[in-house]
């Protein structure tokens, strides 16, 4: 797989019939490592590992409802109270971060009203703060540690 903009982390594989799975921790369970995938483990461990944030407080691949539309949200990350404060999207390597991925995440949030918005490729990552009073969002220069 190719390499990320993202410190080395022992993740755990096997092959199968020809294919190459990932195990991912938060799930409990082995998925077809694609690049998406790749990112998406790569991206938890730098949160738990870097960041600090539990990994007991995450979802992957979380489906929400938005605009009676299905949708499912990579990574979302809870406060101690239970409620969204992160939605991480994660894009393939090879897929240029644009206005259509903030525009997407913008939408999951419609939903969850989470302070933090997300959107990596594994090369690239952006961070952006809500602000839902005025109906917008910041960039921050880096994604901030975990705070109780």
């Amino acid at each position: 797989m190719q390499d990320l903009n993202l410190p080395n982390y022992s993740l755990k594989f096997k092959t199968q019939e020809g294919k190459t799975y990932i195990f991912d921790p938060i799930r409990k369970k082995y998925l077809v490592n694609t690049p998406e995938e790749w990112v998406r483990q790569n991206f938890i461990q730098f949160l738990v590992k870097e960041k600090g944030y539990p990994a007991s407080l995450m979802a992957v691949e979380m489906g929400i409802d938005v605009l009676n539309t299905k949708k499912r949200c990579d990574i979302v990350l809870y406060n101690t109270m239970g409620k969204p404060h992160i939605i991480v999207e994660c894009k393939a390597p090879s897929i240029k971060i644009a206005q259509d991925t903030f525009d997407q995440i913008a939408r999951y949030n419609l939903t969850l009203k989470t302070e933090l918005l997300i959107v990596t490729n594994g090369l690239q990552h952006y961070v952006c703060v809500m602000d839902h009073e005025n109906k917008c969002y910041h960039f921050l220069k880096e994604i901030p540690n975990y705070t109780k």
